[in-house]
């Protein structure tokens, strides 16, 4: 699985880690996804509670029908607004166009028709811990966003 990530940083170092974590996340969800694993440390590590628990029904999800995830996922439009100095949201849209689920066993991909549902807005809540890792709390996303189009 490829991912990329734009705009990465944004010259602020608050709102830049922000956007990190973000990523990590992310890259931790799918490796989750591929590695079939609910609990992965690496997702736990970017995610707490409700967003913990939304990250690990997800990844549950593709193991229940024997998927994971392939090919390129594009994150566009990353913006982050500071709440306070533990408390963050983040806006951003998905371009799944060339990203695909794959059947495990056989190899056959899904999803590889392009439609408006190809695109995904995102918008996500998120909490600096004690250690300084900005968790993932809360999730939300609607496919086929206006917003995120090409």
């Amino acid at each position: 699985m490829k991912l990329t990530f734009t705009p990465e940083e944004t010259g602020d170092p608050v709102k830049d880690a922000i956007l990190r974590d973000n990523a990590e996340f992310i890259r931790a969800l799918d490796a989750a996804i591929v590695a079939q694993n609910p609990r992965l440390p690496a997702l736990e590590f970017y995610t707490e509670g409700e967003g913990a628990a939304a990250a690990e029904k997800w990844v549950q999800q593709f193991k229940d029908v024997g998927w994971t995830v392939t090919g390129t996922v594009r994150f566009f439009n990353r913006a982050v607004k500071v709440k306070s100095q533990t408390g963050a949201a983040i806006g951003y849209c998905g371009d799944e166009s060339k990203g695909y689920s794959k059947v495990i066993k056989t190899n056959e991909l899904k999803g590889t028709e392009v439609t408006k549902d190809s695109y995904v807005a995102y918008n996500v809540q998120v909490s600096k811990n004690k250690q300084g890792v900005w968790e993932l709390v809360k999730i939300t996303s609607t496919r086929g966003a206006e917003g995120c189009q090409p």
